[in-house]
């Protein structure tokens, strides 16, 4: 299983959001605080709809607190400042792919320790960042992509006509 981890989310709204795509995507959720919300927030829980109840969640106190409870983990940052693009590389089918917050991204103090698997969404250069739910649904069905979508639903149909 697929991991999506936020580090220091600042907006209620956009962890709602990745929160519902990760439930559509089978993915686990990490979130790394401070929290800049409390996880009860009606923001969080709309963007998330009736969602949230379904998603495999986890909290930790700081990223120290994270990696001491994964150990092991193939961690994969996402970043403006990589220089390989998140088609570059294969991830695990439980690889952990991080996300800073909406302000500042990940702090470089930890991206130096991971520039092999730091990755990026190629953007105009006047651009300073994507907004945080639409990276990680990027990222993560690029991944979900390379195992060609493994248990998840790939065929779809109308309604009230046939195709």
């Amino acid at each position: 299983m697929l991991n999506i981890v936020l580090h220091e989310p600042e907006m209620p709204a956009n962890t709602g959001n990745i929160g519902r795509t990760c439930v559509a995507a089978g993915a686990r959720l990490h979130l790394i605080g401070p929290l800049g919300f409390q996880i009860n927030e009606k923001q969080l829980k709309r963007a998330g709809l009736d969602y949230w109840d379904k998603l495999d969640v986890t909290i930790y106190d700081d990223f120290s607190d994270f990696l001491q409870k994964n150990p092991g983990a193939k961690l994969y940052m996402a970043t403006t400042k990589s220089k390989q693009k998140y088609t570059d590389v294969s991830y695990e089918r439980d690889a952990y792919i991080m996300f800073g917050k909406e302000s500042a991204g990940i702090p470089e103090e930890i991206l130096l320790d991971y520039k092999e698997t730091a990755v990026r969404i190629p953007m105009y250069p006047e651009i300073r960042s994507l907004n945080l739910a639409n990276s990680v649904a990027i990222v993560l069905y690029e991944a979900l992509r390379q195992h060609d979508f493994e248990g998840l639903e790939t065929k779809g149909q109308l309604h009230r006509y046939e195709w």
